[in-house]
Protein backbone atom coordinates (compact mmCIF):
# COMPACT_ATOMS: atom_id res chain seq x y z
CA UNK A 1 0.00 0.00 0.00
CA UNK A 2 1.64 3.40 -0.94
CA UNK A 3 1.94 5.49 1.73
CA UNK A 4 3.31 9.16 2.67
CA UNK A 5 5.02 10.69 5.60
CA UNK A 6 4.85 13.37 6.76
CA UNK A 7 7.39 15.58 9.38
CA UNK A 8 8.24 19.06 10.79
CA UNK A 9 5.48 19.44 13.05
CA UNK A 10 5.79 21.22 16.73
CA UNK A 11 4.93 23.86 19.56
CA UNK A 12 5.21 26.91 18.04
CA UNK A 13 4.75 30.77 19.53
CA UNK A 14 2.22 32.44 17.53
CA UNK A 15 3.87 34.69 14.80
CA UNK A 16 6.78 31.29 14.81
CA UNK A 17 7.50 29.40 11.79
CA UNK A 18 7.40 25.67 10.58
CA UNK A 19 8.43 23.70 7.65
CA UNK A 20 6.61 20.50 7.04
CA UNK A 21 7.81 17.68 4.87
CA UNK A 22 6.07 15.11 3.10
CA UNK A 23 8.23 11.91 1.23
CA UNK A 24 7.68 8.91 0.17
CA UNK A 25 10.42 5.93 0.30
CA UNK A 26 8.18 3.42 -2.47
CA UNK A 27 7.36 5.36 -5.23
CA UNK A 28 7.67 8.91 -6.98
CA UNK A 29 5.89 11.41 -5.85
CA UNK A 30 6.49 13.64 -9.43
CA UNK A 31 3.95 11.36 -10.47
CA UNK A 32 1.69 12.73 -8.14
CA UNK A 33 -0.42 16.35 -7.21
CA UNK A 34 0.33 16.53 -3.63
CA UNK A 35 -2.23 18.29 -1.07
CA UNK A 36 -1.80 19.24 1.99
CA UNK A 37 -4.57 19.17 4.57
CA UNK A 38 -5.61 19.49 8.46
CA UNK A 39 -8.00 18.57 11.25
CA UNK A 40 -8.94 19.95 14.04
CA UNK A 41 -10.45 18.78 17.12
CA UNK A 42 -14.11 18.73 16.06
CA UNK A 43 -13.77 19.65 12.98
CA UNK A 44 -13.52 18.24 9.80
CA UNK A 45 -10.71 17.80 7.33
CA UNK A 46 -9.60 20.76 5.18
CA UNK A 47 -7.70 21.21 2.20
CA UNK A 48 -4.74 23.61 3.02
CA UNK A 49 -3.41 23.75 -0.21
CA UNK A 50 -2.04 22.10 -3.07
CA UNK A 51 0.59 21.48 -5.66
CA UNK A 52 0.83 20.26 -9.35
CA UNK A 53 3.37 17.79 -10.39
CA UNK A 54 5.61 20.25 -11.96
CA UNK A 55 4.93 22.61 -9.16
CA UNK A 56 4.19 25.38 -11.65
CA UNK A 57 0.26 25.47 -10.04
CA UNK A 58 -0.63 25.85 -6.50
CA UNK A 59 -3.65 26.49 -4.73
CA UNK A 60 -4.32 27.73 -0.81
CA UNK A 61 -7.03 28.11 1.22
CA UNK A 62 -8.12 31.62 1.91
CA UNK A 63 -7.27 31.59 5.87
CA UNK A 64 -3.14 30.82 4.68
CA UNK A 65 -2.81 32.99 1.66
CA UNK A 66 -0.04 34.94 2.22
CA UNK A 67 1.53 32.97 4.98
CA UNK A 68 1.95 29.39 3.35
CA UNK A 69 4.19 28.20 0.72
CA UNK A 70 4.03 25.22 -0.77
CA UNK A 71 6.88 24.03 -2.70
CA UNK A 72 8.76 20.69 -4.22
CA UNK A 73 11.81 19.35 -4.97
CA UNK A 74 11.18 16.10 -7.18
CA UNK A 75 14.92 15.53 -6.93
CA UNK A 76 14.58 14.87 -3.52
CA UNK A 77 10.79 13.07 -3.62
CA UNK A 78 9.66 15.83 -0.94
CA UNK A 79 6.71 18.18 -1.17
CA UNK A 80 6.89 20.89 1.49
CA UNK A 81 4.55 23.49 3.20
CA UNK A 82 6.30 26.18 4.96
CA UNK A 83 4.09 28.13 7.48
CA UNK A 84 4.90 31.60 8.60
CA UNK A 85 3.01 33.88 10.94
CA UNK A 86 1.46 30.66 12.36
CA UNK A 87 -1.75 31.40 14.55
CA UNK A 88 -3.45 29.50 17.23
CA UNK A 89 -6.16 28.47 14.85
CA UNK A 90 -3.65 26.77 12.67
CA UNK A 91 -3.68 24.00 15.43
CA UNK A 92 -3.95 20.93 13.85
CA UNK A 93 -3.38 17.60 12.82
CA UNK A 94 -1.42 18.08 9.18
CA UNK A 95 -1.08 15.54 6.81
CA UNK A 96 -0.62 15.38 2.79
CA UNK A 97 -2.20 13.75 0.09
CA UNK A 98 -1.20 12.16 -3.26
CA UNK A 99 -3.32 12.07 -6.33
CA UNK A 100 -3.39 11.45 -10.42
CA UNK A 101 -3.98 14.41 -11.59
CA UNK A 102 -4.48 18.07 -11.21
CA UNK A 103 -4.01 19.48 -8.04
CA UNK A 104 -6.86 20.62 -5.96
CA UNK A 105 -8.10 21.01 -2.03
CA UNK A 106 -11.15 18.28 -1.80
CA UNK A 107 -10.46 15.62 0.12
CA UNK A 108 -12.02 12.98 -1.37
CA UNK A 109 -10.26 13.48 -4.30
CA UNK A 110 -7.09 11.88 -3.13
CA UNK A 111 -6.26 8.34 -2.98
CA UNK A 112 -2.85 8.26 -1.19
CA UNK A 113 -2.03 9.69 2.32
CA UNK A 114 0.00 9.89 5.29
CA UNK A 115 -0.38 9.30 8.70
CA UNK A 116 -0.39 13.32 9.76
CA UNK A 117 2.42 15.61 11.97
CA UNK A 118 0.79 17.67 15.29
CA UNK A 119 1.70 21.31 14.80
CA UNK A 120 0.53 23.05 18.20
CA UNK A 121 0.81 27.07 18.19
CA UNK A 122 0.69 28.32 21.78
CA UNK A 123 2.12 31.00 23.59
Amino acid sequence: QLQLVESGGGLVHPGGSLRLSCAASEFTLDNYAIGWFRQAPGKEREGVSSISRSGKATNYVDSVKGRFTISRDNAKNTVYLQMNNLKPEDTAVYYCAGRVGFGALGVQMYDIWGQGTQVTVSS
